[in-house]
């Protein structure tokens, strides 16, 4: 009798499935994966509530690696040590083919707790590399352990150079998929007047920035309002800040919302102000509803792997204020200009489609995976 041959198995770490960006694109490959046939599990550390996380397939496996309080000991060097036998435990039990980890310290506990238990560890640099490994033992460590790594995924080029030339030698440049949510035509009619943004209320994404800016071109472009999506714990100095600039009453905090698709698709323009990011959702996903774009050059190089200057949006340096507004004003001052450039964002679409991304994901793993 035949033996039927037992699907590959790919487990996934990371620390939570909280709403946020690498989250996203990890659920996302879980379910390609399991629609592909393959088994998925999901380890994370946490769990929250299920509506503050990403709803993971039916299908896939889910188990928790951060330590009970029975496990728990007084000392953080003991419990540092017992999570590292717990996650070793893990893969000896779920025996998974291949990992894929990311941020920073979980690419390091990966590829020593799978060392002697036959999974193939592959870490992921997400974010901003000097920003996951700051300081010289961080860097230190990922240019000691990625080596022994089965493979090394990063966002950029540009974050390449960050690493030791083994590294750089080795890894492999892998995008994220788009959201299936943004696979649309673009909208072609009148635009309404808002200029929106997206992401979390913090100091990193510098809404302080585009407050600013718009306050400057507020009188030239009265009917436009500034809508700012998300949530965090900056949300009262920017309301502060915008009765300060004396544009309280067109500047809008609403909150994080379901339906960004349908929110972004008829604006006028979208603003990315951050100081650092790795290669932005909100950034991919406003490009491809085709709306004409403003976004700075973040240090890992994620805005220009997504834009080229004048082409497909505007790219101005990070946190200079009067660029932004220089930049506001010539796309809010020429509808035409601006709607060229959101025309050519939309081509994204093509380029980072769900189905020409994550087959490159899978033959990526199956290289890995099969040693070829």
């Amino acid at each position: 009798m035949k033996k039927v041959e037992e699907k590959k198995h790919i487990a996934f770490y990371i620390g939570s499935l909280h709403k946020g960006g690498a989250e996203r694109v990890f659920v996302n490959l879980a379910d390609f994966f399991l629609k592909e046939g393959y088994r998925v599990t999901m380890v994370t550390q946490y769990k929250y509530p299920d509506e503050e996380e990403y709803r993971l397939p039916e299908q896939a496996g889910r188990v928790l690696s951060d330590l009970t309080e029975d496990e728990l000991s007084n000392s953080r060097i003991v419990n540092f040590f017992r999570r590292l036998k717990k996650l070793h435990r893990i893969w000896k039990r779920e025996k998974p083919d291949l990992v894929l980890s990311c941020i920073g310290k979980n690419n390091f506990m990966t590829v020593v707790t799978t060392m002697l238990t036959g999974t193939k560890p592959v870490v992921s640099v997400v974010g901003e590399a000097k920003e996951e490994y700051p300081g010289r033992l961080m860097k230190g460590l990922a240019n000691l352990l990625f080596p022994l790594a089965a493979g090394i995924i990063l966002q950029t080029e540009r974050s390449r150079y960050f690493f030791n030339r083994k590294i750089q030698k080795r890894a492999v440049v892998l995008p994220n998929s788009l959201n299936p949510d943004f696979i649309r035509l673009r909208y072609e009619g009148e635009r309404e007047k808002r200029i929106l943004a997206v992401g979390r209320l913090d100091a990193n994404k510098n809404h302080e920035m585009m407050l600013r800016a718009f306050a400057a071109v507020k009188d030239r472009y009265s009917e436009y309002t500034l809508t700012i999506y998300g949530e965090g714990e900056l949300r009262k100095d920017l309301e502060s800040l915008a009765e300060e600039l004396g544009i309280s009453d067109r500047v809008f905090l609403p909150g994080v919302i379901p339906d960004v698709a349908k929110q972004l698709e008829k604006a006028s323009l979208f603003l990315l102000t951050s100081y650092s990011e790795g290669v932005s959702n909100a950034l991919i996903e406003a490009l491809a509803t085709g709306l004409p774009v403003i976004s700075t050059d973040v240090p890992s190089g994620g805005t220009v792997e997504l834009m080229t200057d004048g082409v497909n949006g505007l790219i101005i340096p990070a946190g200079d204020v009067h660029r932004l507004e220089t930049a506001m004003d010539r796309l809010l001052g020429d509808p035409a200009y601006a709607e060229k450039l959101g025309r050519e964002a939309a081509g994204i679409q093509q380029r980072l489609a769900p189905e020409r991304v994550n087959r490159l994901w899978k033959e990526y793993f199956e290289k890995i995976m099969t040693g070829v």
